[in-house]
């Protein structure tokens, strides 16, 4: 889940940390201003993040996470085809729009997996205690939450390096480059996400 929530949150504290710099390098010579546009992907994917745990009540956790690494990674896609190119000046509303998109699925993504774990927590502890004591179905839960407040804390911790990372890797290597990791690391997300959570099965159904 701390794999899943890096691509989450990781995501949504990165890329909000390193447009500025990418609608500078790329698009400021064309007449467009970083504190103009880059606050309004923050305020999507915070709005979109209620829209995950939402979905995530309705349809599965694990269901909303998946297709919100689908949504990044098509989003990014977007981003790539929209950048400037040698002689092509690319097109800025495609960018824009792009990445407001991976913002998007990013909130959505961060509701999902924050809804995961104490599901996931829940329904160990609740196996475990099946056919007991009320009182020892309690203490399970109890247990649940106490495990799945440690881990959402320990997830989280560990995703904000995306603050750091994301914009390092936008500086150090070729943008188109490092969109195409972050591609390459959400198929991964989508694989651990299928296989321990979402496919027929699968060991923590969340």
């Amino acid at each position: 889940m701390t794999w899943l929530y890096v691509g989450t949150f990781g995501s949504f504290i990165g890329f909000a940390a390193a447009l500025p710099m990418l609608i500078k390098n790329n698009f400021a010579d064309q007449g467009y201003q970083a504190t103009t546009y880059a606050w309004i992907g923050p305020f999507i994917g915070a709005l979109m993040r209620w829209a995950g745990g939402w979905l995530s009540d309705k349809i599965g956790g694990a269901r909303v996470t998946l297709v919100s690494f689908v949504g990044m990674a098509a989003s990014l896609v977007v981003v790539i085809s929209a950048l400037p190119s040698g002689s092509d000046q690319g097109s800025f509303w495609a960018f824009y729009v792009g990445f407001l998109c991976a913002f998007a699925f990013s909130g959505v993504g961060n509701g999902s997996t924050f809804r995961q774990i104490p599901v996931i927590f829940r329904d160990q502890h609740l196996k475990q205690a099946e056919g007991q004591s009320l009182q020892a179905q309690q203490a399970a839960l109890k247990q649940a939450e106490m495990e799945a407040g440690a881990v959402s804390g320990f997830s989280a911790a560990i995703a904000a390096y995306g603050f750091f990372f994301i914009p390092a890797m936008f500086a150090n290597i070729s943008v188109t480059s490092a969109l195409w990791l972050f591609i390459g690391f959400y198929a991964t997300c989508l694989v651990v996400c299928w296989w321990f959570y979402a496919r027929p099965g699968a060991e923590a159904p969340s």
